[in-house]
């Protein structure tokens, strides 16, 4: 734990103008970024008694080595500044607005050929557009199914409609006329897409002209006497006005707006946002974040707003009706202090006026307390569903400390697992947990050699080896450097932290005495004094120290022994993934073993060109032999291998 009095900056010498700072800890890493009005006042309040600190503040600031600042003009650009920073970074102790992946949504893939709607949880991604969240996955699945009868565009897996293509026949979906059928060429990729468009342009609010369109026709098909028609379409109608029932108008001047509202204590906050565009409820989003320092309702909502809609600016994609994911209008419980520069920045965002404002009456406000209600329950769940959770993580790193005598608690943990049949597709997992969580973008698998006869302590020493002599290369400085200590550990291309440049305070790995044993001479050879490692055996749970005859024997119900199993299961869940991967390659490609002219990387051309072994059996020689590098000669050797192998295999009944 660090002194923040070691590295205060001199009295005197932080400027009394706006900018944005940075804490780092020992290892240079960004954990904090924050902007300011004055950077005299702000951080100055960082360094005084700790015990009067936020607990989080104190946290941090106890990691924290070194701070820095950079000085801007205006408050707008510290709020951009500010933003780029912890995007580039990604700092511990900052609060991110990210998708909640809980919550499903309805995808629609744009950027393929022919269009699917479907039923999606989980991060966004290019070329998609998306419509909700919503709160359940079968309140999309009942108005899709309303709607395939207006807008019968394709809601099938990629497999399925290879699959109908292939056999020229539509699915049920295609015979009740719930869906165009372009697999089997009913329908063209541009009548296909046109279908998809007017659905999205339905769902993001353009009802009026849809409804007023089938009318005009119902009316034109019944002048033509055309009555089948007409009433095909007074059905279509009928399922369009279901649909729109289920998206209760709430504000009937058409209003474009995002509300939000807060529930809050000393430690956490919950905000709840409820997207109403053309009036109705289109969405609603929430989350509940850890509070790093003492933040009243402005300051959170002056974070959100600068945050959450920036992150939704950059994951948005280019749609049809040119929409932006900034409303008109943001109503919030109470302005935030710098409201001018926040609405100024929204603006930019946006494109053109955006207005952040508190509804004081009227429908705006009925509609404000019921997001009001709407978080404070969301809080109270979130208390009861987790009471503790903090507490607990906090509870079972100091544990850890006390147990296995480490200066400090282990707030940054890896653990290393290895996976293998009988010596062969070895492979390794790094996983990797902070304040006992999983920092799941840091994960790192290794393929190894073939187990030698020390098993698996000879993998996890190659690997303790390989990501700490990265370490080592990563963290060294540039002698050409001006300022050699500068950016240890940055890339100085991108900005963001090396894959490998920051070590753990405690490294666990699966085993008992001999792979604990192993992991520690190979940081002793490298040098390296500052990790704990220990090894947690299987079958009893016992966690070994290097060298030590006797294990320590943690109380089966604490807290750091449920975080040590959590690592190690992590990391066996990570590496058995890995390794069924590997192996599901080979015996993939094991048919093309001893092929004439036929190596590795034809091998892997041949199956990245049809896509499985199977398929390739399905091709001619000619269709073969159109796979860049793969000549007549090697294609009749690689179409008589399989046709060989294919006839054996009909033969053993297999």
């Amino acid at each position: 734990m660090a002194d923040p009095t070691t590295y205060r900056p001199a009295p005197g010498s932080i400027p009394d103008a706006p900018g944005v700072y940075k804490f780092r800890d020992n290892t240079r890493r960004v954990i904090y970024v924050g902007k300011a009005k004055s950077l005299r006042s702000r951080l100055s309040s960082y360094f005084a008694d700790l015990s009067g600190l936020h607990p989080r503040t104190r946290q941090m600031v106890t990691t924290a080595a070194s701070v820095e600042w950079t000085v801007v003009s205006t408050e707008v650009e510290a709020l951009q500044l500010e933003y780029n920073w912890i995007k580039e970074f990604d700092p511990r102790f900052n609060v991110r607005y990210r998708d909640d992946k809980t919550y499903p949504v309805l995808a629609v893939t744009l950027h393929e050929e022919y269009p699917r709607l479907h039923v999606y949880r989980g991060p966004r991604k290019k070329g998609v557009r998306y419509f909700g969240p919503y709160a359940h996955a079968w309140a999309i699945r009942e108005t899709l199914d309303l709607l395939l009868r207006v807008f019968p565009a394709r809601t099938c897996s990629t497999g399925v409609f290879r699959r109908h293509a292939q056999i020229g026949r539509p699915c049920l979906l295609g015979y009740i006329d719930k869906c165009s059928a372009p697999c089997v060429g009913t329908v063209s990729a541009e009548q296909h897409r046109d279908i998809v468009e007017d659905f999205c342009d339905f769902l993001a609010g353009r009802t009026d002209t849809m409804v007023r369109r089938l009318e005009r026709e119902m009316a034109e098909a019944a002048e033509t006497l055309d009555f089948e028609r007409a009433a095909r379409l007074r059905d279509d109608l009928g399922a369009l006005r279901r649909a729109m029932e289920k998206q209760a108008v709430v504000l009937g001047d058409g209003t474009d707006a995002d509300v939000v509202a807060f529930a809050h204590d000393e430690l956490e906050a919950a905000v709840q946002v409820f997207h109403v565009r053309g009036g109705r409820v289109r969405g609603q989003r929430g989350w509940v974040i850890d509070k790093v320092e003492e933040m009243d309702v402005p300051a959170l909502v002056e974070q959100f707003l600068a945050q959450f809609y920036a992150e939704q600016v950059e994951l948005a994609e280019t749609v049809a009706d040119g929409g932006s994911p900034v409303p008109r209008e943001v109503l919030v419980p109470q302005l935030p202090a710098d409201v001018d520069a926040v609405t100024e920045w929204l603006s930019e965002l946006r494109g053109s006026r955006v207005r952040v404002r508190v509804p004081q009456r009227g429908d705006k406000r009925a509609l404000a307390e019921t997001v009001e209600r709407n978080a404070a329950e969301a809080f109270a769940q979130h208390k009861l569903r987790r009471a503790g959770d903090l507490t607990a993580r906090s509870a079972a790193l100091a544990e850890l400390q006390e147990h296995l005598s480490l200066d400090s608690a282990p707030l940054r943990i890896e653990c290393v697992d290895i996976s293998h049949i009988a010596g062969t597709d070895v492979v390794a997992s790094l996983v990797v947990f902070e304040d006992g969580i999983p920092r799941k973008q840091e994960y790192r698998r290794f393929a190894l050699r073939e187990a030698a006869e020390e098993g698996d302590v000879a993998s996890i020493a190659e690997v303790v080896r390989r990501r700490f002599a990265r370490y080592l290369k990563e963290t060294a400085s540039d002698p050409a450097e001006e300022v050699p200590e500068s950016r240890p550990g940055i890339d100085p291309e991108t900005g963001r932290p090396r894959k490998f440049a920051y070590p753990p305070n405690l490294l666990v790995v699966d085993g008992a005495g001999p792979q604990a044993t192993a992991a520690a001479d190979v940081l002793a050879e490298l040098g390296i004094t500052d990790v704990a490692v220990v090894g947690l055996a299987k079958r009893l749970e016992e966690v070994w120290l290097p060298a030590d005859p006797d294990p320590v024997i943690l109380p089966r119900t604490s807290d750091a022994l449920y975080l040590l199993q959590r690592v190690r299961d992590e990391a066996h869940r990570f590496a058995i993934r890995y390794h069924r991967e590997k192996r599901s390659k080979r015996l993939q490609v094991s048919a093309l073993d001893g092929v004439p002219g036929l190596g590795q990387s034809r091998r892997t051309a041949l199956i990245k060109h049809f896509g499985s072994v199977k398929k390739l059996r399905q091709a001619s020689v000619d269709e073969i032999s159109a796979v860049p590098g793969v000549g007549r000669r090697t294609a009749e050797a690689v179409y008589g291998a399989l046709a060989a192998e294919s006839g054996k295999e009909r033969e053993t009944g297999t």
